[in-house]
């Protein structure tokens, strides 16, 4: 057989193999939270959205959720405004909460529009403020304009979805007086995903998933429960920042979503074999049975 015509097989192979999950996911929605590496790697980031495009046109339902903190920080350095962090959280005062606009719901949120439309897809960019769609009130006033979700208005999502585009909505919420505020990406693509009653949250980070040992690769835990979770956590096998990244997908599950999972957004097509293989890519949690 030549390289060519193994080549083909291999292809035709790999499809068939897909399409007992194509079926299952059709008209299914999957709501994807995209950072890290793979938004600053050029290479990562095409492949995504090549990922993203591809499910779409075989009937998922998509949307992604982006942040953005390192070109956050980077415009803020260029703008000689120095990143203060609290408790984790990047204090916002008013000059800064301007630069988080510019840089989410502008530049950020624009360019993969951009790419998705050049990889063959339909997108929209949104903001939280679009719409009312993340409703927000201030965390705390010692971390400025950083806000917490009160209320998702899943209706513009909803107008898209059905006219067949890819919402790409950057972590951006408002109250009721105008006032911005930035949302963690984690908590923002939760709250959406629970409103949409999405049957998948994947959470791209910079991790294999959850290991029995953070230093071992090879320890990845390729599924959980939401009691083994918190369990894990209890005995400090979870710690640091997968943390507050758990406890996002247990509320994302107790708002109403099926599963979520927690890939390495630094492996190519990651989302893919999530989807559309039998073994996943990383770390799935769903409800207790």
């Amino acid at each position: 057989m030549s390289e060519e015509n193994y080549s083909n097989a291999m292809r035709a192979e790999v499809l068939a193999q897909a399409l007992p999950y194509i079926k299952e996911y059709h008209g299914k929605t999957i709501v994807v939270k995209y950072g890290g590496n793979a938004m600053i790697s050029e290479t990562l980031r095409e492949q995504v959205m090549e990922d993203i495009v591809l499910l779409s046109k075989v009937g998922v339902r998509v949307i992604l959720v982006h942040g953005g903190g390192p070109e956050i920080t980077e415009m803020m350095t260029r703008l000689n405004k120095e990143a203060v962090f609290r408790d984790g959280l990047r204090v916002t005062d008013q000059e800064t909460i301007d630069i988080v606009q510019m840089v989410l719901a502008g530049k950020i949120n624009k360019s993969l529009v951009k790419l998705i439309e050049l990889k063959g897809g339909k997108a929209i960019g949104l903001s939280g403020m679009d719409g009312s769609l993340i409703q927000a009130k201030i965390r705390d006033e010692k971390y400025g304009f950083v806000g917490d979700v009160t209320k998702i208005n899943p209706d513009p999502i909803l107008d898209l979805l059905d006219r067949g585009y890819i919402p790409v909505i950057s972590t951006l919420g408002c109250d009721e007086k105008g006032n911005t505020y930035n949302i963690n990406g984690d908590t923002a693509a939760g709250a959406i995903a629970g409103a949409l009653n999405a049957s998948r949250m994947i959470m791209m980070t910079d991790i294999t998933g959850v290991m029995y040992d953070k230093d071992d690769p090879n320890s990845l835990i390729r599924e959980l429960s939401v009691s083994e979770a918190i369990r894990m956590k209890e005995e400090g096998r979870i710690k640091g920042g997968m943390i507050p990244k758990i406890l996002c997908c247990i509320e994302a599950l107790n708002q109403g979503v099926d599963a979520v999972v927690i890939i390495d957004g630094r492996v190519p097509h990651a989302v893919l074999m999530e989807i559309l293989t039998n073994e996943g890519a990383g770390t799935i949690i769903r409800k207790d049975s």
